[in-house]
Formats: structure tokens, sequence, C-alpha cells
């Protein structure tokens, strides 16, 4: 055998080293996996994949019991917010802030927020606001390498709804797991509410520093109005506030909160959002310092309205804050003009609609020397002369006296009660039209004797007016004068019957939802109700008001304790009273030189043109002179000179009965439906009225057919030599 070689099964002579023994091919092990071995991985794989699955489903339970364990939405919270007053028109007039000191005040988004505030917060904040589902995956991604990167959050990541999530339930610690569960939250909310509901709420709750929530109320602190309309350095300094809302606080860090709306606008112009030279004038805006107060518009109709409303966060009045805003300052300044303790109140009412317009309840809210609290827009107090007109109304209904009929002012008694004019002086006889524009007070007192207290007392609670009589006392001749409590606001709501051509109608303030079910109330015939405003159309006016413009009266109470001055046109219907609130008197406090020029003036500053009183109803007596009147009526007695001798007997109208129904066949020619008419009583001749209108005289049998009116309510008077008149009300069909 050569040299080197090896054998397989024989070693060295002689050597005690083992042999080297040579695999095989029968030795060779045999390395592939036994049958058994392969289910062996199977079932070890199965069971990795179960205990996967098994603490998959267990975080699943435990993920899904902490979800739950965070309970609904606190919605209800959320949703709570300031109540708010606003006009007719929306505009605010009052708010009040919540039971913990904090003002958050609704907002909708569409209607309350300047566009440019909103690009600007959703640029800034949640540029894909409307495209995520309450949580942006980009901007978490985005956060995460910023915290890996730096070492510390340089930001949140956070959209608008995991913001609104945060305030919903404000937590202090900045941790994955509060970030989590604003996750988790802005997920629900994404699924309860819809874009606009979320970030109206956002809007509504975002902080602005101290007890200030919500846009609206930072704008109207921050900068006196509403964000309806904003500048961009103003909506940028909106956007910079909210991010750290109590060191950016305007008025305690005005530098700092300029610093962070500047980077607000950098930022923007980096993005493309706002061009650079609109960001360098923004920035070249001073940031306000100091807060302002909240508007407190019409105060006491605020504090009735949410007395009267409950859990209604918006209580809606018929006010128009423009005009409110005009007559607050005007009532301040003539209280101050006027003295001290004295009060003004003002109070204007649609005619058409009787919806209060505005409300001025005293000078100034929070003037305790002047009881600024009390509403003496609803005091009841003495009206002096203001309720003449209605007296002469109810005279010429009845229709023994025009406004062309003269009438004698001078001493006369009416048992133990003798009037007396203000000026201690008469002026003979007048025009029944002079007697009201001079507010003669023997006259008006005559023709309430006529008319009777007790009639007119009704009339006027029957139209709504609610007078206030000393504790057990019947109305009197007194009342005429003054002797009679009534309210400012009921005063006006019964003066707009006038321009209204003889009805009223309850006056309005809150704006209820639902049908508005008042309904007109009378007052006095058309006709009578328009000669009455033509009368008062023609009384002279103050030194600061131009004539033939609004119809007015004036009155003074007695001791010189209330003055006031209503009058209207053809649109609205304004009242004045001016006094002091306990009731003293002041000397030399009289209607038309103190609450007359306000009235002039409340009508001047309404921004509108005084508008013509209604035309004269069909068949009102108009005439132009005392000549061409029915002879009765060219001059009033009163009831003591219509005293009977002899014979005589009171005149009275037979047929038809008063409240009767009248049916009338018109197909067979006018003669066949005339209406005949019998009268007993009186001395003749006699004159017929339909309506306040003549229509010719009474023959010697004491009776006249007429040309009956069209269907309806129609009052027939007769009207004998000596100025008696007696009048019924049929129906005509």
């Amino acid at each position: 055998m050569s040299e080197g070689r090896l054998h397989s099964s024989s070693s060295w002579p002689g050597s005690t080293r083992p042999s080297t023994i040579l695999p095989t091919a029968e030795t060779v092990v045999d390395t592939r996996a036994k049958p058994g071995h392969d289910g062996a991985l199977k079932r070890r794989a199965v069971r990795l994949v179960a205990i996967a699955a098994l603490a998959l489903g267990i975080g699943a339970a435990v993920f899904a019991a902490w979800v739950v364990s965070l309970g609904p939405l606190p919605l209800a919270a959320a949703r709570q917010v300031s109540t708010t007053i606003v006009d007719r028109n929306g505009k605010l007039l009052r708010a009040y802030a919540m039971a913990d000191g904090r003002w958050r005040l609704p907002v909708d988004a569409r209607k309350d927020v300047d566009p440019t505030y909103l690009n600007l917060l959703l640029a800034y904040e949640d540029r894909r606001f409307r495209d995520h589902h309450g949580v942006d995956p980009l901007a978490l991604s985005r956060a995460a390498l910023q915290l890996i990167s730096r070492g510390h959050i340089i930001s949140g990541g956070s959209t608008i709804t995991m913001q609104l999530a945060r305030l919903m339930e404000p937590r202090r610690e900045r941790s994955v797991y509060a970030k989590l569960r604003q996750i988790v939250r802005a997920i629900e909310i994404e699924r309860e509410l819809d874009k606009d509901q979320i970030l109206n709420l956002y809007l509504a709750m975002a902080p602005f520093g101290g007890n200030l929530e919500g846009v609206r109320a930072a704008s109207i602190a921050y900068f006196g109005k509403e964000p309806k309309r904003l500048t961009l350095a103003e909506a940028a300094l909106l956007v910079a506030l909210p991010q750290s809302p109590e060191t950016r606080r305007l008025d305690r860090y005005p530098d700092a909160a300029r610093a962070g709306r500047d980077r607000v606008l950098a930022r923007m112009v980096e993005e493309q959002v706002i061009a650079p030279e609109e960001a360098i004038q923004a920035e070249s805006v001073p940031v306000p310092k100091l807060r302002k107060p909240m508007p407190i518009l019409a105060p006491h109709s605020a504090d009735q309205a949410i007395a009267n409303v409950r859990d209604k966060p918006v209580i809606k009045l018929t006010l128009d804050a423009n005009l409110q805003k005009v007559l607050e300052p005007l009532a301040r300044d003539r209280a101050l003009a006027l003295g001290p303790n004295i009060s003004v109140a003002i109070i204007a009412v649609d005619n058409e609609s009787g919806d209060v317009l505005a409300r001025v309840g005293s000078p100034d809210y929070f003037d305790a020397m002047r009881s600024g609290q009390i509403d003496m827009s609803r005091a009841v107090r003495s009206p002096g002369s203001t309720l003449k007109p209605f007296i002469y109304g109810l005279a010429f209904e009845d229709g023994f006296v025009h406004p062309e009929s003269l009438i004698d002012d001078r001493p006369i008694r009416f048992g133990a009660y003798a009037p007396e004019n203000f000026d201690m002086t008469f002026q003979g006889t007048v025009p029944v039209k002079k007697a009201l524009q001079l507010s003669l007070n023997v006259p008006a007192i005559a023709l309430l004797d006529r008319v009777g207290a007790s009639r007119l007392a009704s009339r006027l609670r029957q139209a709504g007016g609610n007078l206030v009589l000393p504790k057990d006392e019947a109305p009197g001749l007194a009342m005429g004068l003054g002797g009679v409590g009534v309210t400012l606001q009921d005063l006006a709501m019964l003066y707009a019957g006038f321009p209204r051509l003889g009805t009223t109608r309850p006056l309005r303030e809150i704006i209820a939802v639902g049908e508005d079910t008042r309904e007109p109330l009378r007052l006095m015939d058309r006709a009578a109700a328009w000669q009455v405003g033509s009368v008062l159309l023609g009384t002279p006016p103050p030194e600061n008001g131009a004539g033939g413009r609004i119809a007015f009266k004036t009155g003074t109470s007695y001791g010189y304790r209330d003055a006031w001055s209503v009058g209207f046109d053809g649109r609205m219907t304004i009242a004045v009273w001016v006094g002091r609130p306990d009731g003293a008197p002041v000397p030399g406090l009289v209607g038309r030189s103190a609450a007359a020029p306000i009235l002039f003036d409340a009508f001047a500053r309404s921004g509108k043109l005084p508008l013509a009183l209604p035309k004269p109803p069909k068949g009102a007596l108009v005439v132009a002179s005392n000549a061409k009147l029915p002879l009765p009526v060219r001059r009033f007695r009163p009831m003591g000179e219509l005293v009977r001798t002899g014979g005589e007997h009171a005149l009275h109208i037979q047929f038809p009965l008063d409240g009767s129904r009248i049916d009338v066949d018109r197909s067979t020619g006018s003669e066949a439906a005339a209406m005949p008419i019998k009268v007993s009583g009186g001395v003749l001749p006699m004159t017929m009225l339909v309506n306040g209108r003549a229509v010719g005289e009474i023959d010697g049998r004491r009776q006249r057919l007429i040309d009956p009116p069209g269907p309806g309510f129609a009052r027939l008077t007769v009207i004998d030599a000596v100025g008696a008149a007696d009048t019924v009300v049929v129906r005509i069909q």
C-alpha cells in the first residue's frame, strides 16, 4: 500500500492514538424531520396564534370596558350657554353670565362669525377638518416625529374635534393616556354630531382667558362688537388666544398676546393663506389692553323676559335695538338736565302689530339715586289729562258733539265738584277741538258727565287698559283729570287705538314660538277715533317740535308728581313719563315743558319721517265749519241745561231696539229695504245720525225711513233741539 493511504478498518501498528474512522454511506446521519415533528410545529403555531388572539381579545375587552367606563358624552353640559336676550332682528340686547360666572354665548358659525376668522382657524388648527372622522393620522404622525426628533412636544396633532373633546372633559396633564382619551371621545363626537355642530360647539367653548369662553364673548369683550365683521388682525388674535388663554390674556399680558397673533400671521404667510403685505399691515395694529363691558340694552325688558321664560338659551324680543340705542341716552341726558332724583321712562309701540319697539324703564339702570332698577314704564301713576282724548272720542261716537261744535269753558259745578283749568283762567266759548288741544278741564268734565265716568272706565278696560281706582271707589268725574291709576305701557296701547281707527291690540314684547293669538279689542267708533287723531294733530307743538306731524297730548298729575306726553303718527306711538319714582312732588314739573320735548326728540331720533295718519273712514262726518253741522250739534249743552219742564219726556229711540238684529232685503229695491226709525219724547227738530253722519231730520210724527248701511254693526243716534240724544247699536244682515 502506498504512503498516505488510509483504510477504514485499521489503525497504525503499535500506535495508541485512536484510529480515525470515516463515515461510510451506511453511517451518514439523516437530518430530515421525523413524521411527528411537523405536527408539533403546527400545534405550537396554533397555540401562539390562540394566545395572541386571546391576548388581543382580552386587550379589546379591556379597552372596550375602558371606553364604556368613560360614560356617555357630556353633550348636555357642553350645550349649556349664557342666556341671551336678542331683538326682533337677532341683535344682542343683553347676556347673563352662567351660574359659575362664565360668559359663553351661543354661536352659529354660518351666521355669527366672519369667514376670515374661520378660514384662519381651520388653516392653523385643523386643515382637514371637513375630511377626517375626528382624528387626523397625518397630524398625529407629524406630532410623533416632532416628539422623537426634538425630545418634547412641538404640536399636539389635535383636530378641532379632539380639542372639543378636551374642552368637554378638561384635564391638566398632557400624556399618552390623555391623548388616547381625546381620540376616543373625538370619534364618538363625530358619530353624534355633524361638522357644523362640532364647529359651533368649539366656537362656543374655546377659552379666551378669564371667564370668557367662545369667540362671541371674546369679540364683544375685547373689540366691543360681534365677530361678524373682523379685521385680519382681530381674526388672527382670536385664533392665537385659545392656544394659551391665561398667559395671553389681553388685560394682563398684551405683549404675549401680540406675539401669539404675529406667530399665527407668519405661519399663514408660509402656508400662503394670506399675502405678506396683509400680514405686515395686520402686525402693525396694536392689541386691546382692556376688557369692555358686556352690552346691557333694555335691561328692564331683559329682566322681565328672563323671569317669564325659563330654560331657553335665546329669548327673542320685539324690541328694535337701533331704536333702543337712541332712546336710552335721550332719557339719560334729559333726566340729568331735569335735576336730581328725576326719572324718565319711554315706550314705543308699533301701531299695526302692537309690538313694543323700545322700552326705557329708567334713565340709568345702575343709578340708585334715581331708583334705576325700577321699571317706571310698568308703574301705576296718575295720568293727569292724558285720558281726555278718550272722553272726547266717546262724545264724538255718541254724536252729541263734533270737533267743530261749540262748548263753554266757564265756571261750573257738578255737585260738590268744581273743576278748574290748569292756569286758573277760562276761555269762554270755544270749538270742541280747541278745548281738547288746549287741554281745558271744564269742557272735558262736562263731556265726561254726559258720557258717563263708568262708561269711560268700562270702555278703556274693554280695550285692554287696566285702570286702578282708589280702594272701594267707583269711577267718577275726577278720573277725567287724573283721579285714577294707569301705567305708561297701557296708555301707549290705548293711544295706539287712534291711528288704528278704534281698535287696540294687547302689547307684545316676547316673541313666542307659535301663532300670535292676540285679537283686536274695541276702543271706539272708527270715525270717532279718526276725529280725535285729527284734532290732536293740530295741538301746538313744544319749542323743539314741528307742528302738524305728530298727534299728541300732554298731562300733569296733581301736585306736579307726574309729567306725561303721548303721541302717534301713522306708524308708531310713543309715550313718555317724567317724575320721581318715590312719588314726591317736583315743583314746576309740567307735561308740556318736561315730557313733550322728549317725545318729539324720540320721534326725531327714530330715524324715520312721521307717517301720515289714516284717511277718514267712509261715512265720517267731515265738515269745514260749525254752520254746516246739524243744528243740535252746533253747540254742546251740559246735562244741567237739559232738564225738562211741563209734560216733556226724555228722548228715546223706540225702534229699533238696542242690540237687535235687522234683516234687510235689498233684492226688491232701496225703498223696500228702507229701515224705519221711531222715537218718543224730545224736542223737535231732531237730527238723525248713522255712524256719526247726519242723514236728515225726524218728522213731526217722530219717525223716519233711512237707507240702512251695509252689513255689520251700525250706530243710530237721534239728537233733539236742546242737545239731548239717544243711541242704539244694531246689527244689519
